[in-house]
């Protein structure tokens, strides 16, 4: 009677959780855990991607070109010795130069489902930014607008393409009751690389022959190529929202990937009269070749990518960056650079085996850009939402 009394009483004691902690990220350990801990939260998960850990090791260190005008800082949120979150605080000085709204930014937002977890996340991120004199926050950025952004909420059931972002279906209510609220939506969008061509678009081309001349990247010519996408790019975008340019060292970056990973005609450059007016960029989706590596390249996950990237080829590809100048954008012109640069690209594509493309991140907004896509039997089959929140 007695042992089973006391069998009872164990049973209906209630279950106490582990103390939570939150430590800053602040020295190599700790970084390394921060960029790990995702793998224990998406083990269950088919379609989570696990990023190569060298690529991240980098994006998080000083070589990242970002750092040369923002400020940072990380922290993981711990039930004992067991880490069950992460969060980061960026405050970007072109940001803030742009925009003079005191507004700074999280980002790498990853958690277990528990309230508790994501109140102390949030609350370390936001602590921060107001110590720094910050009054707003938007997010997620990992770590800028112009690499890693938005919240997916929309479209769990796909991987993620390569420099895009996947999530857990409870993210965004829990960033929701936290305070924050729906600043804009990211849009992916699904194409089919042998589109039917529409007869408009074909004639609206066909007028504008004599006057735009459309040719593939000059690989011989690098730096000036950087230089003029990095321009087209800067005006192209200069009025979307949160918009922020990118730097040169930036840029250069961008042109690494494109070194490593594109064939010339990957990328498409419009020119009006001479003048660059039109880009557009497609990646291989290298996330479909790591999608088993574990974020491991050694020892022989590097000769299983080579083989992947040059041999057997991606069959999905993303175009990340398409834009045309202000000049043209309101301009019957603008849809007509738009899909002549994406026409350029579309036997290019086919050749290298492509069956799957997606376009994003096009802002819900930008009826222009959406109305083109469409046009080009493109259908939204992904929503990332960006947050924001007075502090």
């Amino acid at each position: 009677m007695i042992v089973a009394f006391i069998q009872r009483r164990i049973i209906s004691m209630p279950h106490t959780k582990d103390e939570l902690t939150i430590q800053a990220v602040n020295n190599r350990t700790r970084l390394k855990e921060f960029i790990q801990l995702p793998q224990g939260l998406y083990q269950q998960d088919p379609n989570w991607v696990n990023p190569l850990f060298l690529e991240q090791k980098e994006r998080f260190s000083d070589k990242n070109p970002f750092f040369q005008h923002a400020r940072w800082q990380a922290w993981i949120a711990r039930r004992g010795q067991r880490p069950v979150g992460r969060i980061s605080a960026q405050i970007d000085e072109l940001h803030l130069q742009r925009y003079q709204d005191q507004t700074g930014h999280f980002g790498c937002l990853e958690a277990e489902d528990d309230a508790e977890v994501f109140t102390a996340l949030f609350e370390a991120a936001e602590n921060w930014l107001k110590a720094e004199g910050m009054q707003r926050v938007t997010g997620p950025f990992s770590l800028s607008i112009n690499e890693e952004c938005g919240l997916l909420i929309d479209g769990f059931d796909t991987p993620p393409r390569i420099m895009m972002g996947h999530g857990r279906p409870f993210y965004g209510q829990q960033v929701e009751a936290r305070g924050y609220r729906k600043a804009k939506d990211l849009l992916a969008y699904h194409c089919p690389p042998d589109y039917d061509t529409p007869k408009t678009l074909a004639k609206l081309a066909e007028k504008a022959a004599n006057q735009v001349r459309i040719r593939h990247l000059n690989r011989k010519d690098m730096k000036n190529e950087l230089t003029i996408l990095r321009d087209i790019f800067n005006d192209a975008w200069s009025e979307n929202w949160g918009f922020v340019p990118f730097t040169e060292a930036e840029f250069n970056e961008v042109g690494k990937i494109m070194s490593l990973l594109l064939d010339d005609d990957f990328v498409q450059i419009a020119e009006v009269d001479g003048e660059p007016a039109a880009m557009l960029i497609v990646l291989p989706n290298i996330n479909e070749c790591i999608h088993d590596l574990n974020g491991r390249l050694f020892p022989f996950g590097w000769l299983k990518l080579l083989w992947r990237l040059k041999v057997r080829h991606p069959k999905s590809a993303r175009i990340p960056l398409m834009g045309v100048i202000k000049k043209y954008q309101r301009s019957r012109l603008g849809p007509t650079l738009a899909f002549m640069v994406t026409d350029a690209a579309k036997q290019p594509v086919i050749r290298r085996g492509i069956q799957e493309m997606e376009m994003s991140w096009i802002l819900e907004d930008n009826a222009g850009m959406r109305s083109v896509i469409e046009a080009l039997s493109g259908a939204v089959y992904k929503t990332y939402r960006l947050y924001e929140k007075n502090l």
